[in-house]
């Protein structure tokens, strides 16, 4: 079977924290919020045709979906939803439909767009999603369900915006991190019928518009092929896989159409790992390249495929978005031309974005952390614009941040830029922001991986015999005993307990003098602590405070002569406990 998707829920996309937490609003809101008077009667639409001559049809004329997912508030669809339309789209797509999503539906219908508009089943949003449902034996949530989302049918069907009805978002992926095992089987089977029960529901409130249901891979398709009939069409989200759709589609023996209801460039789970061990996410120009290919793969699916929605119309400005986002922060991006020529629109006036090409960083694999390391791109604009240049950095692969910071940085104007890099360690990514000042940007992004800053002379605490007020004999990662603070790897570390005062210490072997103390932190740090000496073990010194820190790495300058030396931690700088990789103690 070709998958849309390979399977790696460890590296969930960046949207879907973010839908989840709509969709959990919009459920919670609903209830509250009355239901909204439907305006004069909308349009008719159909599946119409026959095997592998289908088509969409909305008042009796043909109809191809020519669309984007819809990322902007509801509140500000007014403002975006001209451009939408300026880009020769005609549908967006969103993922949980309430009492807030009229102002959207009359926007769009003002536009002359249509929606396709979601309503969110658990757990969507496939791998890395959260939300288990037993849909074997939780019948109140189901019972919930297919009394909620037939409502708001109701309410909208007869709203000019409206083009069809989708039931879920990638849950028969998702249950993989529910379930397993013949179990699996079980709840994939049960969900879909549960899906074509909630069709039935809408097609008994509204006959006037279709139903289909999302998923993630094509491998959902079988489990919708045996267990809803109802359904007038089939759904999917494919990026790299898009092409591989109508092959699947024909090998499956499948009877009815389908629509692309996600689609674009490769995603991160698509994509081959970079030398630092992590998705290496394309260019802006392969990523406009992604979007081309996907439309004349669906599009050149005729009689089978009734158009796409591809991923994304949206303004948010971190790491996902920068993947995906069409215009992060509400400035242009390659991408978002593509489509727009992709869809039919004139783009012969459109000014162009810069274009950033060639980025590579200097000693990728080690940037010392707290220094300053370069990277270098070409940066060129096609109509000749004078560029401002941002650089920010990412730690998604250390904490799972989404968030992009400003970097210091200095533009040495040949192409290349020196930038100050974070003390914490692990892979980042560092992004090169190039603006034309016209409303368009380039966006280029690679990784580098934070290593500790050298320390000149002699680490008299590697190796050395090491104790602590306690450690983790079987947490994540663990055991991780005082020793793995002084056995020089930065694959190992210390833990304690998750209470604040704690220590670990070094034993020497003998009294000797150092002059510099370095810790090399783990996420869980600490916020304030002491560093002090002893010579017998029980009558300590301190040699130097901290009340401020912040994790990372620690450079102390300090002197001291001393058999036995500590780490005393007094506050933590998180809600766990404190961590170490490596505890050095240098002698020039």
């Amino acid at each position: 079977m070709i998958t849309s998707r390979s399977r790696r829920p460890a590296r969930p996309r960046g949207r879907t924290t973010a839908r989840l937490a709509v969709a959990g609003l919009l459920a919670a809101t609903a209830a509250a919020l009355p239901v909204p008077t439907a305006q004069a009667a909308g349009s008719v639409v159909k599946v119409t045709g026959s095997q592998g001559a289908w088509q969409l049809t909305v008042d009796g004329a043909p109809y191809t979906v020519k669309g984007l997912t819809w990322g902007p508030s509801v509140a500000d669809a007014g403002q975006y939803m001209p451009d939408v339309k300026s880009m020769g789209v005609n549908t967006i797509r969103t993922w949980g439909t309430d009492a807030t999503t009229k102002p959207l539906l009359d926007s769009a219908a003002e536009n002359g767009i249509k929606v396709i508009a979601g309503f969110w089943l658990q757990p969507g949003g496939g791998p890395g999603s959260g939300g288990c449902v037993n849909y074997l034996t939780d019948t109140a949530y189901k019972n919930d369900m297919l009394a909620e989302f037939p409502k708001w049918v109701e309410a909208y069907k007869d709203h000019e915006g409206v083009l069809m009805w989708n039931v879920g978002n990638e849950s028969v992926l998702g249950l993989q991190n529910c379930y397993s095992g013949d179990e699996l089987e079980r709840q994939r089977d049960a969900y879909t019928t549960f899906v074509n029960e909630i069709a039935k529901k809408i097609h008994a409130v509204d006959p006037d518009h279709p139903v289909t249901s999302t998923d993630a891979w094509t491998g959902a398709w079988p489990y919708y092929k045996k267990n809803a009939p109802d359904l007038d069409l089939y759904a999917v989200n494919s990026y790299d896989a898009v092409c591989d759709i109508p092959a699947t589609w024909e090998s499956g023996g499948y009877d009815k159409p389908y629509i692309v209801t996600e689609g674009g460039p490769a995603g991160e789970w698509e994509v081959p790992d970079d030398a630092n061990g992590i998705p290496d996410e394309p260019t802006d120009v392969a990523k406009a390249e992604g979007y081309q290919r996907a439309w004349d793969c669906v599009n050149g699916h005729q009689g089978v495929s009734l158009g796409a929605t591809l991923f994304h119309y949206g303004t948010e400005y971190d790491f996902g978005g920068v993947w995906f986002n069409l215009l992060p922060a509400g400035q242009k991006r390659l991408s978002y031309y593509a489509v727009k020529e992709a869809y039919g629109a004139d783009t012969s006036g459109d000014n162009t974005p810069p274009v950033i090409s060639g980025m590579t960083v200097d000693h990728a694999s080690a940037v010392e952390a707290g220094k300053p390391f370069t990277f270098r791109a070409s940066v060129s604009d096609p109509d000749g614009d004078a560029l401002t240049h941002q650089v920010l950095v990412n730690s998604k692969y250390i904490d799972d941040s989404g968030q992009l910071t400003d970097a210091d940085f200095t533009d040495r104007g040949d192409g290349t830029f020196e930038v100050t890099a974070p003390d914490k360690l692990g892979v980042w990514k560092v992004y090169l922001k190039s603006s034309d000042g016209k409303g368009n940007v380039g966006i280029e992004t690679k990784s580098f991986t934070v290593a500790p800053p050298k320390v000149d002379g002699v680490n008299l605490a590697s190796g050395k015999p090491a104790e602590a007020s306690s450690f983790q004999p079987d947490s994540v990662g663990c055991p991780c005993p005082p020793a793995n603070a002084v056995d020089g790897s930065f694959d190992t570390r210390w833990a304690s307990d998750w209470a604040d005062q704690q220590w670990i210490q070094v034993d020497l072997g003998a009294t000797t003098s150092f002059d510099h103390v370095q810790l090399a932190w783990e996420a869980a740090y600490a916020k304030a602590y002491t560093v002090q000496t002893s010579d017998n073990g029980q009558d300590w010194n301190t040699v130097h405070t901290e009340t401020a820190g912040n994790g990372g790495i620690d450079d102390i300058q300090v002197t001291g002569n001393a058999r036995y030396v500590r780490v005393s931690a007094s506050e933590r700088g998180t809600p766990w406990g404190y961590s170490l990789y490596e505890f050095g103690v240098y002698r020039r």
